[in-house]
């Protein structure tokens, strides 16, 4: 029971806002009395804290086993984009940012977990886009790593990028792109300039 309440809840936290859904939603939903859920999570933000853990394991899984292929290192980065994107259904209720509003605690615990991964899997990345010369080889790989962890934590501030201005899906293929043509070499453009026309004739 207590594994279905957080696959429901957080199905709900991530359509409607961590605000938004109440403790009567969930129990509504799943077809049982709040009494249950209290059982498994003595409060709302005991419940949220759950949530959050469990979806990111499973997207940190999920990176991890895209990055075991050892693919083409910009390929990847669109592939780790596409599944991120698809669990947080393209965050539309803007998940993180309501978490940092309403969460501090939460979403300060959860961005450093989100650090030290993708830490590992962009710094990866770099060091084998360098090898296979898509990237420059004279790029500081621990300076670019930050910078696009921080770029990506800053694409889900509303405030700067309101979501009634840029949908999700736009502000990552936009930071994508520039990301990219500021490391690729020749033969990395290349490889980009395939990639945005595939995705571009998908659209």
């Amino acid at each position: 029971m207590r594994q279905r309440i957080i696959d429901k809840a957080t199905e709900l936290f991530l359509t409607l806002g961590f605000k938004s859904v109440t403790m009567d939603d969930i129990a509504n939903e799943l077809g049982i009395s709040k009494k249950t859920i209290y059982v498994h999570f003595p409060n709302k933000t005991k419940l949220v804290e759950s949530t959050t853990l469990h979806m990111f394991e499973t997207i940190s899984c999920g990176i991890d086993h895209i990055c075991s292929f050892k693919k083409n290192p910009i390929e990847e980065i669109y592939q780790i984009k596409a599944f991120v994107m698809d669990h947080l259904k393209d965050e539309k209720s803007s998940p993180q940012y309501q978490l940092q509003k309403y969460y501090p605690k939460i979403y300060s615990t959860l961005k450093a977990k989100q650090f030290e991964v993708m830490q590992d899997c962009v710094i990866e990345n770099l060091n084998r886009g360098i090898e296979l010369g898509l990237y420059r080889s004279n790029i500081d790989v621990k300076f670019i790593s930050r910078i696009y962890f921080n770029c990506m934590m800053t694409l889900k501030d509303q405030m700067v990028f309101p979501l009634k201005d840029f949908s999700m899906k736009t502000l990552m293929d936009y930071y994508l792109e520039y990301h990219l043509r500021g490391i690729c070499t020749p033969k990395g453009l290349e490889k980009l300039t395939e990639l945005l026309e595939i995705n571009q004739n998908q659209q």
